[in-house]
C-alpha cells in the first residue's frame, strides 16, 4: 500500500501535463501513487497519461466522459488505496519534497487532519499573475496554524486546494466534494472546519500554483464572488448568526454594503454600520444607522462583521473590537 495517493483530475491539459507529471515522478517520497482521472479530454491528455503510466506503474489512469471536476475527484478518491490523499492540479508543479514533508507531518501528528503548504505563483509564457491573486497568495501563505485558518475562514478560502494533503478516511466521512453551483473546495473547507477538523499549513513553499487566463476561477460562474458570499452566509447562519441574530457591519464601503444587501436578503437584520469617516457617521445606509467606533461599544448582542477590504483595516478593527470588549469568534467575525 502506498503512503499517499495523489488525486489528479485532468481535462484538456496537454500544454502543462508533462511538467505536472514530471514533478510528481521526481518526488523524494517514492512510495506514492497518482490516480489521474481523464475527464473527457479531447486534446490528447488521456493518451499522454496512458503513455506515461506504461513507464511508471505508480501512475494509475481512469478515463470517463466529460462529467466535471467533482465527479473526477470523487472517482479518484474512490480509487485511492493510501491512508493519506494529496491534491494536485494538472497545470501545477510540486516541488521535490512536497509529498515527503506533508506525509511525515501527518504521520507523526495525529492532531492534524488537513495539511497545506505555502505556495508560489507562476504563469504560462505570455501571461502574468494578477495583482489580486498575488495579494491572495500573500494572505493565505501567512495562515499557518489552525487558529489563524479558522479565524479567517470567512475572508477567503484559507488554504489552496491543490496544496493540500489530508486523511482519506476523514475526507470520506465528510462525503468528499459536493457537486453544486459553487466552489467545491471552499465548501469542503467550511464543512470540515464546522465538523471540527484540525487544519495546519507547512511553512515551506512546496507547490508552484499556475495563474492564467484559462483558470476556472476566472471564467466559471461557480467561482464568482457571489457564490463565495452565499457559502459564507450559509455557514454563518448555521453558526454565529443562527437564530436570526442581527449583524453590525464594520465598514460602509463596497464590501460592507454587499454584505448588508446579502444579509437582508437572507432575513438577517443589520442593526448598524460602524465607520470612521465623519462624512458617513450620523447618516443611514440600507435603513441602518451609521455610527462611530465608540458608539459601537453599546451594540453588544449582534454579531459584528469586519467587512473592510483595505490592507491593514482588518487588524485595526480587531484591535478596536478588543478594546471595546468584543470577543473575536463570539462577537466579531472577519469577512470579505
Amino acid at each position: 500500500m502506498p503512503r499517499v495517493s495523489v488525486l489528479l483530475p485532468v481535462r484538456d491539459a496537454i500544454a502543462t501535463l508533462d511538467a505536472c507529471l514530471d514533478s510528481l515522478a521526481a518526488q523524494t517520497l517514492t512510495d506514492h501513487e497518482v490516480i489521474a482521472v481523464d475527464d473527457g479530454s479531447r486534446d490528447g491528455s488521456g493518451e499522454l497519461l496512458l503513455a506515461r503510466a506504461r513507464k511508471d506503474p505508480r501512475l494509475r489512469v481512469r478515463r470517463t466522459p466529460p462529467l466535471g471536476l467533482v465527479p473526477a475527484l470523487s472517482l479518484s478518491l474512490a480509487e485511492a488505496r493510501a491512508p493519506l490523499v494529496a491534491r494536485m492540479d494538472a497545470d501545477d508543479v510540486a516541488l521535490a519534497e512536497r509529498l515527503l514533508l506533508q506525509v511525515e507531518r501527518l504521520e507523526r501528528d495525529p492532531s492534524v487532519d488537513v495539511l497545506g503548504c505555502r505556495i508560489v505563483l507562476f504563469a504560462s509564457p505570455g501571461e502574468a499573475p494578477g495583482e489580486g491573486m498575488r495579494a491572495y497568495v500573500e494572505w493565505q501563505n501567512a495562515l499557518l496554524d489552525h487558529d489563524a485558518i479558522f479565524r479567517d475562514r470567512f475572508v477567503e478560502s484559507p488554504i489552496v486546494h491543490p496544496s493540500v494533503a489530508m486523511r482519506a478516511e476523514v475526507l470520506r466521512r465528510l462525503g468528499g466534494w459536493r457537486a453544486f453551483d459553487g466552489p467545491e473546495d471552499y465548501d469542503l473547507w467550511l464543512r470540515a472546519l464546522e465538523a471540527g477538523l484540525r487544519f495546519a499549513k507547512l511553512g515551506e513553499t512546496l507547490l508552484m500554483w499556475r495563474d492564467g487566463n484559462g483558470r476556472l476561477t476566472r471564467k466559471d460562474p461557480r467561482y464568482a464572488p457571489g457564490r463565495f458570499l452565499a457559502l459564507k452566509l450559509e455557514a454563518l447562519a448555521r453558526g454565529p448568526l443562527a437564530g436570526g441574530r442581527p449583524a453590525v457591519v464594520w465598514g460602509a464601503g463596497p464590501v460592507g454594503k454587499a454584505w448588508s444587501r446579502a444579509l437582508r436578503a437572507r432575513g438577517h437584520p443589520v442593526a448598524a454600520f460602524v465607520e470612521v469617516d465623519p462624512r458617513k457617521i450620523g447618516g443611514s445606509i440600507h435603513g441602518a444607522p451609521v455610527v462611530s467606533v465608540e458608539e459601537a461599544s453599546r451594540l453588544h448582542g449582534p454579531l459584528h462583521l469586519a467587512a473592510v477590504g483595505q490592507k491593514g483595516a482588518r487588524e485595526r478593527i480587531r484591535a478596536e473590537a478588543l478594546r471595546l470588549g468584543l470577543e473575536e469568534g463570539r462577537d466579531l467575525v472577519a469577512v470579505a
